[in-house]
């Protein structure tokens, strides 16, 4: 069973392609299944018989974990017992009239790499260190032979299995556990010092909750505006207009998570700074923003990131420094009012107003 379980998860692991799967994103999970363990020998001490032989047994835990997009690294506490079977010491096999069994209480943390899309079928392969307590119970009607001890130690493991997402944050999967603790030393009813070992096979069926990871909707672009009606025949010239201050507002869009000047941008900041030639040095006040489609916090920072890209474009054209004046407001006071997580170019803007209280 132990060589089943093994190739069935490494075999559906092997059939996906890399990918990145929820990339940077917090997730819990929960698993339990069936466990086989592996006979505990030298019960009696080196060089005698004591075979500890367990029923099908059965293995649970919980998990707190990050996707870094293709690799995991989660924290696990898990537990899994097995009642005896019988048990041998070398005289006398013990089947019906046995008591006890064998239970691992472990701390590990893990290592996954992901191989598949995170919208379909997914495999994963890795491994985990950390701490054991094994516990061995032996009940038999000869008193000397009995077990009632445990012991901590190292432990390491090796996963492997599929998951599948039933929705945007939860996923249900199958994983295979070999779970091993060397060197458990123990001293039965005799006063007799004995070691062996736990190890186990298991086969889990896994629930897990994702925290964040969720795709932006996918921005559409704005139909193409209709053409222009014909141009009027040119009037008589007017008498040169009076020289006035244009205080705007003027209005930048930016490239979804970008804070970079696009040459359209420029072109509308060329024009910004020219007119404030007109102006006699009023204030200026950039008014930064972003769109729904990430966190307020990260956004509160994009719009910031905006207003700095604009002062440094205006400084370098030649309006003073000290003249400017910035405020950002993340995802606040959309041009387009969305939902939350969606991409829209109005709102990913920064507004530059000219004269007194401008911009607020």
């Amino acid at each position: 069973m132990r060589k089943m379980i093994l190739g069935v998860a490494l075999a559906s692991s092997a059939l996906a392609t890399p990918a990145f799967a929820k990339d940077k994103a917090w997730y819990v999970e929960a698993d339990a299944g069936a466990m086989i363990v592996e006979d505990l020998e030298n019960l009696r001490g080196a060089g005698q018989t004591g075979i500890l032989d367990t029923r099908t047994g059965y293995d649970f835990g919980g998990i707190v974990g990050y996707d870094f997009g293709g690799f995991r690294l989660e924290s696990e506490v898990g537990y899994r017992r097995a009642k005896a079977e019988s048990f041998n010491n070398g005289p006398n096999t013990f089947d019906r009239a046995i008591d006890g069994g064998a239970s691992a209480l472990s701390f590990m943390v893990n290592g996954l790499l992901d191989f598949g899309p995170d919208d379909g079928l997914q495999g994963f392969v890795g491994g985990g260190v950390g701490v054991s307590r094994t516990k061995i119970e032996v009940a038999t009607p000869v008193a000397l032979t009995n077990i009632n001890d445990s012991d901590t130690g190292f432990a390491w493991q090796a996963l492997a299995g599929v998951r599948a997402p039933l929705s945007n944050s939860v996923d249900v999967g199958l994983k295979y556990r070999f779970f091993n603790q060397n060197n458990v030393d123990i001293i039965n009813a005799a006063g007799t010092n004995a070691r062996t070992r736990f190890r186990s096979h298991s086969l889990l069926g896994t629930l897990t909750f994702n925290f964040g990871g969720v795709e932006p909707v996918e921005e559409v672009a704005p139909p193409p505006p209709p053409p222009p009606p014909p141009p009027p025949p040119p009037p008589p010239p007017p008498p040169p207009p009076a020289v006035v201050c244009n205080k705007g507002p003027y209005i930048v869009f930016f490239d979804w998570d970008k804070s970079d000047i696009t040459p359209e941008a420029a072109t509308i900041l060329d024009n910004a700074v020219t007119a404030y030639g007109n102006c006699a040095s009023v204030p200026i006040m950039l008014a930064g923003y972003a769109d729904r489609s990430g966190t307020p916090k990260y956004n509160q920072a994009l719009s910031e990131r905006r207003n700095v890209s604009v002062r440094s474009y205006l400084t370098s054209h030649g309006i003073p420094d000290g003249s400017i004046t910035s405020q950002a407001f993340g995802e606040n006071n959309p041009r387009v009012p969305t939902a939350d997580g969606v991409r829209e170019l109005q709102n990913r803007r920064v507004e530059i107003t000219y004269g007194p209280g401008s911009g607020m």
